[in-house]
């Protein structure tokens, strides 16, 4: 897990409402989390995300177009929202939220995150510092 990437995740829950964030891989593997929410607990979601998320793609053909890209998944329960979207190549970003929150928002700040994240998970490492040629 990328704790150095919570901080990033933590900023979704300044929005009214959200209460957790997960980034997760494509396997359903935890790449990182908000700092309140337990790791027991987030390694569960992602897992369930990954299934979601694998569901959600195989629907496109409900659209009468199999070759559409999956965008998001949207989930709705008694007690609030949960919010899944492609975070990256093989990467996705899932929120959950109180079902009073406002559904722009909470958007608008994932898509703002997952900008600040493809930039994160695809800067490439340093090598050789502090060596001279």
């Amino acid at each position: 897990m990328n704790d150095d990437l919570s901080w990033m995740l933590d900023s979704a829950l300044e929005i009214p409402g959200a209460l957790h964030a997960v980034l997760i891989s494509a396997d359903g593997l935890l790449m990182a989390r908000t700092q309140d929410f337990d790791k027991d607990d987030a390694d569960r979601v992602a897992a369930a995300m990954s299934g979601v998320q694998s569901l959600s793609r195989s629907l496109a053909f409900f659209c009468e177009d199999p070759q559409m890209g999956w965008r998001q998944t949207l989930v709705e329960f008694d007690g609030g929202w949960v919010f899944l979207i492609s975070a990256g190549e093989g990467a996705y970003l899932g929120v959950s939220a109180s079902p009073d929150v406002d559904m722009a928002d909470i958007t608008f700040r994932m898509q703002q995150l997952v900008g600040q994240l493809g930039k994160a998970l695809t800067t490439p490492p340093r090598e050789n510092l502090g060596v001279r040629s």
